[in-house]
């Protein structure tokens, strides 16, 4: 599975209990662990059928894939590496969206728009509101700072959500809470995780890349490679 803390794939030693038992072939169980990449903790609790109607060891138990999963701790798996390279408000305010998107989709979305406002901010996209950032980043000529089709259409794509045009974003009320559907404050975070990916993950990678190769070239008394 992929640690919800660091979204390392790992394998996972859980430690197990029952909770409570509806019938012999109804269980509620939990399962703890510990990453062993990051070393934090991981809580689940789920159902598990004991179809055989026996005695159910915590071995057993242990060994089990349990259905109707609900992560505990952390209370939301988070949903992309983020590592160092983006900027910790925004890193900060998207995790925070990503906590509370079960419970309230309305103030999710509203994080989120508040971290692509600022995240546009930070590319020099400064419009007074979201919906002017929103029209400018579209509009960039430049190609070295011009997105992707498939990320385009997705920024543009979140103007349709909650009557955004009739609410527009500034400074002053960004943290607005407009009615949206649960499936728009899903899809605002994922405007926001491909606009990291695009303007901070990537190119952090492809720096350590360059910078790995020129290391191996100047070792080989070669040149190094240009950006």
């Amino acid at each position: 599975m992929k640690c919800p803390h660091c979204t390392v794939a790992v394998h996972i030693a859980w430690h197990a209990g029952i909770i409570r038992r509806d019938s012999a072939s109804m269980i509620w169980a939990w399962q703890a662990a510990t990453c062993p990449d990051c070393d934090k903790p991981i809580i689940q609790i789920g159902l598990h059928r004991n179809l055989d109607d026996g005695f159910l060891s915590l071995e057993q138990l242990r060994q089990t894939q349990l259905a109707d999963v609900r992560l505990v701790w952390p209370r939301v798996a988070r949903r992309t590496p983020l590592g160092d390279v983006v900027p910790e408000p925004l890193k900060t305010d998207y995790l925070e969206a990503c906590e509370v998107l079960s419970i309230s989709p309305k103030a999710s979305a509203a994080l989120s728009r508040r971290v692509l406002q600022a995240l546009l901010q930070d590319q020099g996209y400064t419009g007074g509101n979201l919906a002017r950032q929103i029209d400018a980043v579209l509009k960039e000529n430049d190609p070295s700072k011009a997105l992707p089709a498939g990320v385009r259409e997705s920024v543009d794509a979140i103007r349709n959500f909650g009557n955004f045009s009739a609410h527009p974003v500034t400074d002053k009320t960004s943290l607005q809470i407009i009615d949206v559907e649960s499936e728009e404050a899903e899809w605002c975070l994922e405007i926001v995780e491909r606009l990291f990916e695009h303007y901070y993950v990537r190119p952090a990678t492809e720096a350590k890349r360059l910078a790995e190769l020129n290391a191996k070239l100047g070792k080989a008394g070669k040149q190094p490679a240009k950006s």
